[in-house]
């Protein structure tokens, strides 16, 4: 392995001329660090975008087709991240057509506006929902997670809590909760209810594009940052093409003209009755640049061989396991990729001593290196190469020998 970056910036001048040091981030696609890093096809795409005047409502149509084309969904749009699509698509479900609903959000009093969501899905992306003027009921038990019981989220406790004020019911996507699915939506469906899928993290693996949408999803919001390399600030919100539009119509800048509007065709002028003026999200705006950004990468994602990827991530994590044997209170073992559960390969590292306060001095060094925390309590620092480029590998172990060397 050898190494062309210093702590000089050699691969982030722009950033050394803001005085911002460049980190190399081996904790993975977190948006506190940038997010993915971007191929240079992706940059290119978002250059040229950047050189032309667009509709924006026309850009989003095409992006519905390229959306609908990659997930299988009837219709989808470019978000500004995929927080912003739970907000999109919470007001969707709270508005629909109704401009008088979209002009009032977030006020809802006279309004629908319960939204159903397991009390084991709760978490602090809550706020993008309540942001639309929602209120989240909680329902089902704890009873796994609390280890007092073997049973999950039951379609009874749905069909008790759902009534005339309920406008949506939340599932959050992860390895552990998607076997509850198919009786979320089926139950959902039967009272008349569209499920919204937050799959913001769940990719990979790829075929999370689809089978959310293909088990009956009316939402599925997915990161346009994480594993598919688009921009940090995009987000694809896919699913049933009125809700698709409502959440647009309620981005897009609408100060316009109404002798002369031209709508989006995800937009249906004929159940919309009147314009609307700014809605909720128009605080969430994305750009030229990001949604030909996400477009591009997200086509590229769907094209890409996914077990070759995690073979050569997996010889690069040898080769940093091999490199760092002789690490004094460090072991690395190596966990391969292994299905849904964990899609890529990683490297834990064990620590003799207080993980934290390595991972303290490892983001003090004169290149700063992120490592993921999530078992730190336990002594184990997480090394995730997803974003970390094949050049800085050589750069990240000495980093990580010389503060195992470093005195506490």
């Amino acid at each position: 392995m050898t190494a062309r970056a210093d702590a000089s910036g050699g691969m982030g001048e722009v950033y050394a001329r803001l005085g911002v040091p460049r980190r190399i981030n081996a904790a993975g696609t977190l948006t506190r660090l940038g997010g993915s890093l971007m191929e240079p096809a992706v940059l290119q795409a978002m250059a040229e975008a950047a050189r032309c005047s667009v509709d924006l409502s026309e850009l989003q149509s095409a992006a519905s087709r390229v959306i609908a084309r990659c997930t299988g969904a009837p219709a989808g749009i470019v978000t500004s991240g995929a927080a912003a699509g739970l907000t999109l698509a919470t007001a969707a479900c709270l508005a629909g057509w109704d401009v008088r609903r979209m002009a009032a959000l977030p006020d809802t009093r006279g309004l629908p506006h319960r939204v159903l969501m397991a009390r084991t899905h709760r978490n602090s992306y809550d706020h993008a929902v309540r942001l639309a003027g929602a209120r989240i009921i909680d329902i089902g038990h704890n009873d796994r997670g609390t280890g007092a019981g073997v049973r999950g989220l039951e379609a009874w406790e749905i069909e008790a809590a759902a009534d005339a004020d309920t406008v949506a019911c939340l599932f959050v996507a992860t390895p552990q909760t998607l076997p509850d699915l198919p009786m979320v939506i089926e139950t959902a469906h039967r009272l008349g209810l569209p499920v919204i899928v937050d799959s913001a993290a769940q990719l990979p693996p790829r075929e999370n594009l689809r089978a959310l949408v293909a088990a009956g999803a009316d939402l599925v919001v997915f990161s346009g940052g994480k594993a598919i390399g688009g921009p940090q600030s995009s987000g694809i919100l896919a699913g049933r093409r009125d809700l698709i539009g409502s959440a647009l119509v309620q981005m897009m800048d609408m100060d316009v003209s109404p002798q002369t509007w031209s709508p989006s065709d995800l937009i249906d002028r004929e159940a919309l009755q009147g314009i609307p003026h700014h809605g909720i999200g128009r605080g969430f705006k994305v750009g030229k640049e990001e949604i030909v950004g996400l477009l591009t990468a997200l086509e590229r994602f769907v094209g890409r061989d996914e077990a070759a990827l995690a073979q050569a991530l997996e010889q690069r994590l040898r080769a940093m396991a091999q490199a760092l044997a002789a690490c004094p209170g460090l072991r690395a073992a190596l966990v391969p990729a292994d299905g849904a559960e964990q899609p890529l390969p990683l490297l834990h590292l064990h620590v003799q001593g207080s993980a934290h306060r390595l991972s303290q001095r490892l983001q003090g060094a004169s290149v700063p290196v992120h490592l993921g925390e999530r078992l730190a309590g336990q002594g184990v620092l997480i090394l995730n190469p997803q974003t970390v480029a094949p050049e800085d590998d050589a750069l990240l172990v000495r980093s990580l020998i010389l503060a195992c060397e470093t005195p506490p």
